[in-house]
C-alpha cells in the first residue's frame, strides 16, 4: 500500500470513531496517528533485525505522544487509540483489524513468561480507558473491556469483561456494533447484586413485620 493511501486510510479511521475531528487537517495533529505510523516504519525496521533504530523511532514516539507500541508487535488494519496517554502495547502483543483502544490501556505481561508474553487481541474488540490486559491469552474478537478492568484469562467472543480482577458479565453469540462499544453502557454486576440484596432485605423486613402482627393478634 502506498503511504498516501496508507495515510488517509488511517485518517479515515480516526475521523470515523472520533467525534471530536472536525476535519482530515486536525488528524495529522492526533497522538494515534503519529504513534501508529511511526509504529509501522519501526515494525518494519524490526523485522529487517535493525534493533536498535526500531526502537529508537519508537521511544521517540513515546516522548511525543505518550503512547508506547513496542515495535516487535502485531498489529492489523484499522487501529484507534483514543487520546492515547499512557497507552502501552507490548512486544509479543497481536492486535487484530478494527481495533478501539483508550487512554491508559496496556496490553502487557505478568514478568513470568518467556516466548510469548503478552495478548492477543481478535478483530473489532474494544478495550476501555484504564484497562489492563496482562498475560499471553486472547480476547475474543467483538469483546469489550471495561474501564478499569484487570483481565488475567481468556475472552471468549462477543463478550462484556468488568471489574478486578475482569469477570465476564455478558456474553452474546452476535457480533456488537462498533455504534454500540462505548465505554459507559456497560453491566455493573456489583450494583446488581446491591440491588438483589436491597430486594431480598425489603422482603424479609416485611415477613418479620407480618409474623410480629400475626403474634400480637394471637397474644
Amino acid at each position: 500500500m502506498g503511504l498516501i493511501r496508507y495515510i488517509k486510510k488511517e485518517a479515515a479511521v480516526i475521523r470515523e470513531r472520533d467525534p471530536a475531528i472536525k476535519s482530515t487537517m486536525e488528524v495529522i495533529l492526533y497522538p494515534s496517528f503519529k504513534a501508529i505510523l511511526a509504529y509501522r516504519l519501526a515494525h518494519r525496521w524490526y523485522l529487517k533485525k535493525h534493533y536498535f533504530w526500531a526502537r529508537w523511532l519508537s521511544q521517540k514516539m513515546v516522548r511525543k505522544t505518550g503512547i508506547e507500541i513496542h515495535p516487535g508487535a502485531e498489529i492489523g488494519e484499522g487501529l484507534f487509540i483514543d487520546h492515547g496517554s499512557g497507552v502501552i502495547i507490548g512486544e509479543t502483543a497481536v492486535i487484530g483489524d478494527n481495533v478501539t483502544l483508550f487512554q491508559g490501556v496496556t496490553l502487557g505481561g505478568t514478568g513470568k513468561e518467556k516466548g510469548k508474553r503478552h495478548p492477543t487481541v481478535e478483530d473489532n474488540v474494544m478495550i476501555s480507558a484504564g484497562a489492563k490486559v496482562l498475560g499471553s491469552f486472547t480476547i475474543g474478537s467483538n469483546s469489550k473491556i471495561g474501564a478499569g478492568s484487570v483481565v488475567l484469562k481468556p475472552v471468549p467472543p462477543n463478550s462484556t469483561v468488568v471489574g478486578v480482577p475482569g469477570r465476564i458479565v455478558k456474553r452474546d453469540n452476535v457480533k456488537i456494533p462498533r455504534s454500540e462499544m462505548d465505554q459507559v453502557h456497560l453491566p455493573d454486576p456489583v450494583l446488581d447484586s446491591i440491588n438483589q440484596l436491597q430486594i431480598e432485605n425489603e422482603m424479609l423486613k416485611r415477613q418479620v413485620e407480618e409474623l410480629r402482627k400475626a403474634i400480637e393478634k394471637e397474644w
